[in-house]
């Protein structure tokens, strides 16, 4: 039994990375800005196909509980994916210097995937209406399209699948089913002299 616990343990200091490893994936990477801060800096997150619906969540959470747009839009972007990081940056650097909000979210409205962002921003620093609710209902549209999206390519691959399993069970149901029948009905034809 101590030769296999030796094995195992082996087999566990190859295959476990070491203790820094983890740490390190578990601490943010920081990145230095042209003003010579360091910032947090977000692992790529292109993977995650829920990342921008969190990111509009976390939005959504900091408006509800009080923060001004500018300050939300700071907090979230170092944790969002591309492009919502970078375009809840710029507005927030504009909004922080007191650009407009038509310029703050001019970057965000140049972007197909935040353009409804910057759409419903704007329209609520005119009217002065809720954002947090708009941004939650964004984060919720996103999150219908990523599940339509997966059900999507799920009933593709069923459909691709369909093909090989036809090809390989197909010609073992002529071989095994139908061929014999032929064969018996043709002999007892032949046989009887019925042609």
């Amino acid at each position: 039994m101590s030769a296999l616990a030796a094995g195992v343990f082996a087999l566990a200091l190859v295959a476990v990375p070491g203790a820094g490893a983890a740490a390190d994936r578990l601490r943010p990477a920081r990145q230095v800005g042209g003003d010579g801060a360091a910032r947090a800096v977000a692992p790529a997150r292109g993977a995650d196909p829920m990342s921008g619906a969190a990111g509009y969540d976390l939005l959504a959470a900091c408006l509800r509980s009080g923060l001004p747009v500018g300050t939300a839009a700071a907090a979230v972007a170092p944790t969002s994916p591309e492009p919502l990081g970078g375009a809840l940056d710029s507005a927030a650097s504009l909004l922080a210097l007191g650009a407009d909000p038509e310029v703050a979210w001019a970057r965000a409205a140049a972007d197909p995937d935040t353009e409804v962002l910057a759409r419903i921003a704007r329209r609520s620093a005119r009217s002065g209406a809720s954002l947090a609710a708009a941004v939650a209902e964004l984060a919720a549209e996103r999150r219908v399209a990523v599940e339509d999206r997966g059900v999507a390519a799920a009933e593709r691959a069923g459909v691709l699948v369909s093909g090989p399993l036809g090809l390989c069970f197909l010609p073992a149901f002529l071989c095994l089913g139908i061929v014999p029948v032929v064969v018996g009905l043709a002999s007892r034809v032949v046989g009887e002299g019925l042609l």
